[in-house]
């Protein structure tokens, strides 16, 4: 089983990393009727203590069966895993029929999305779907889903953001931007040379030559506020690299700050939003995170709306600068 954690390095603790593990643990162990501890905190890239701590939370879960009662049986004594009374877990999935019409209307707008590779594999899916799901395949079938023109679909792409886009790329123009940065709160304008347009994680991405950086960028569509065709041919320079999305794109610079941050509890959900360079946990549902960014003032404002449920340690100058920050704001309430 691959975890895609690497050797003798503890995967992340998040949530959504928590959730994954838990939901694959059972079948893991019942497809082996027992496992070593030890083996099986290497093949999910924990430590013994982490999977212990998750067998610990097993012991809550209660399947929903037939009859009233139906918990997960476990047992880890001795160092050997063993997990009885499982069997409902081996009954297929039901959706229900507002589960079973969404899915059916995000594949159909999946499936609209021009150059989608492997077309074929997605239109099975859906034809075996709405077999399947019989009177919710009706249901879905009467909503149509219209994407604006910051979309990432339309049926011919002609007007939207995304065609445009794409004819330039097609025609070998620039374009002239007009992007939002969220970490500065202000509108940017930028001469682009686009090399193409993708889809990662959801999100729809252009691609291109920046002359404003003089590097590869990527532009998320929904950021874009203002776009022009310029009659000027693109010229993409030789050096210029597509960016390797599937190594991700969280690309830390050795010149950006570090920053780490210890969260409570109810603070964890920062490990999930934000990639973080590393995550450790703190004991007692506390984690201590570390990221990196070229420009603090979002971590300022993030540190601002944790209140209690976070604080940055690390370095102490932007701390300081949190500090000041929340004493203005309270003062202006007449709290300082």
């Amino acid at each position: 089983m691959s975890t895609g954690t690497a050797a003798g390095r503890p995967a992340a603790n998040t949530s959504t990393d928590r959730l994954a593990r838990l939901l694959a643990l059972v079948p893991y162990v019942v497809n082996r009727d027992s496992v070593a501890l030890g083996e099986a905190a290497a093949a999910f890239g924990v430590t013994e203590k982490q999977l212990i701590d998750d067998l610990n939370l097993l012991w809550c879960v209660e399947l929903r069966a037939p009859d009233p009662y139906c918990p997960i049986d476990l047992s880890y004594e001795g160092g050997e895993i063993t997990v009885a009374e499982a069997e409902s877990i081996a009954r297929p999935l039901r959706l229900k029929v507002d589960e079973a019409s969404a899915l059916l209307v995000a594949l159909r707008m999946l499936a609209g999305i021009p150059d989608l590779h492997d077309r074929d594999a997605l239109s099975r899916v859906i034809a075996k779907l709405e077999s399947a799901a019989g009177a919710a395949a009706a249901v879905s079938s009467q909503v149509a889903v219209e994407v604006d023109a910051h979309g990432a679909a339309a049926p011919d792409g002609a007007g939207t953001l995304l065609g445009r886009l794409r004819d330039a790329i097609a025609a070998g123009r620039r374009v002239h931007l007009t992007y939002y940065v969220p970490a500065r709160d202000e509108n940017t304008e930028r001469d682009v040379d686009p090399m193409r347009v993708l889809v990662v994680e959801g999100t729809t991405y252009l691609e291109g030559w920046c002359r404003r950086a003089e590097a590869v960028r990527l532009f998320k569509l929904d950021r874009i506020a203002g776009l022009t065709v310029l009659d000027v041919p693109a010229h993409v320079p030789d050096e210029a690299e597509p960016i390797d999305v599937d190594a991700g794109l969280f690309r830390p610079s050795p010149q950006d700050v570090r920053v780490a941050l210890e969260l409570t509890a109810r603070g964890r959900w920062v490990a999930d939003y934000y990639p973080c360079e590393s995550v450790r946990e703190l004991g007692e549902g506390r984690l201590r995170v570390v990221l990196r960014t070229p420009d603090t003032r979002w971590v300022r404002g993030l540190a601002l709306r944790l209140g209690d449920q976070g604080r940055i340690v690390e370095p102490a100058s932007l701390a300081a600068g949190v500090r000041d920050d929340a004493a203005r704001a309270l003062a202006l309430y007449g709290m300082g």
